[in-house]
């Protein structure tokens, strides 16, 4: 995939990495604001290609009283507004056919769940609108299995196609990142690692999804160390009162120290 088609992208450098960062949900203007502000002023300083991302409703809940979302319309004009304030592009998940058109009034990436990336009109709808589209890797698919799923996407005549490694199911609540699919999934498509969703531990007693956050920085450079092209990084200033996913994020204060280290990395890799 070519980044530079993605609208407002910028510090596009083939030997670096790019990021999709921000909060799990937009929970309002304020804190969206606030996250962009701080991620953009880090990338920039570290030439990192940045998209903003933010989910505009969340409809994969373990229960029924966890928080979906503030309004639809509502999340995606301060989606827009998080773009047009710190000229950056912004990714948001769709859940439905009817989110696809909806959505991609507002953002310049349409992201497929991980549990609906075999759900054949959904990735349809969504390449049709012409967006980029970021399918995520099935927690219970290969990753060659995922090549299927970029096809559609090609076969509905939208090139403009990745694929993001989220972690497998290992047992019933835990999640395991296998690093031989990074390659595999760079045969055929553009391949981003899902730092902080990999960390989750799904179906929790409580119906409340764990995570382990101090093991973010240990996949974030392995997966860096093995050529991925972007990595996922879900952060919150406040991820303890988080109204979703807090578990598992990054505290924003960390983020800085984080990239610095793995374009480092990067940087070294690219001299072997």
């Amino acid at each position: 995939m070519d980044l530079s088609l993605v609208p407002n992208i910028k510090n596009l450098d083939a030997n670096n990495f790019f990021l999709l960062a921000g909060p799990c949900a937009i929970e309002g203007e304020d804190m969206a604001l606030r996250i962009a502000e701080k991620v953009v002023s880090i990338t920039n300083d570290l030439k990192i290609p940045y998209v903003f991302k933010g989910s505009f409703r969340k409809a994969n809940r373990s229960r029924i009283d966890s928080f979906t979302g503030i309004g639809d319309e509502k999340a995606l004009k301060i989606l827009r507004k998080v773009s047009e304030t710190f000229d950056v592009p912004t990714v948001t998940d769709i859940h439905e056919v009817s989110d696809a058109e909806k959505a991609a009034e507002y953002v310049d990436v349409l992201q497929i769940p991980a549990f609906l990336v075999r759900q054949t009109d959904l990735v349809v709808a969504a390449a049709k609108t012409g967006k980029v589209v970021n399918l995520k890797k099935g927690q219970f698919m290969s990753p060659a299995a995922m090549k299927h799923a970029v096809k559609k996407v090609q076969d509905a005549g939208n090139h403009q196609v990745m694929t993001t490694d989220r972690g497998t199911m290992f047992g019933y609540q835990d999640m395991i990142v296998d690093f031989r699919g990074i390659p595999e999934m760079r045969a055929f498509s553009t391949t981003v690692l899902d730092v902080t969703h990999s960390l989750q531990q799904p179906n929790q007693t409580s119906g409340v999804t764990g995570g382990r956050p101090e093991m973010i920085e240990t996949i974030a450079r392995a997966g860096i160390v093995n050529h991925v092209d972007g990595l996922f990084i879900e952060t919150h200033f406040d991820p303890a009162n988080a109204k979703s996913d807090g578990a598992n994020m990054l505290d924003l204060q960390y983020l800085e120290k984080l990239l610095s280290n793995l374009v480092a990395i990067r940087q070294t890799i690219n001299t072997l």
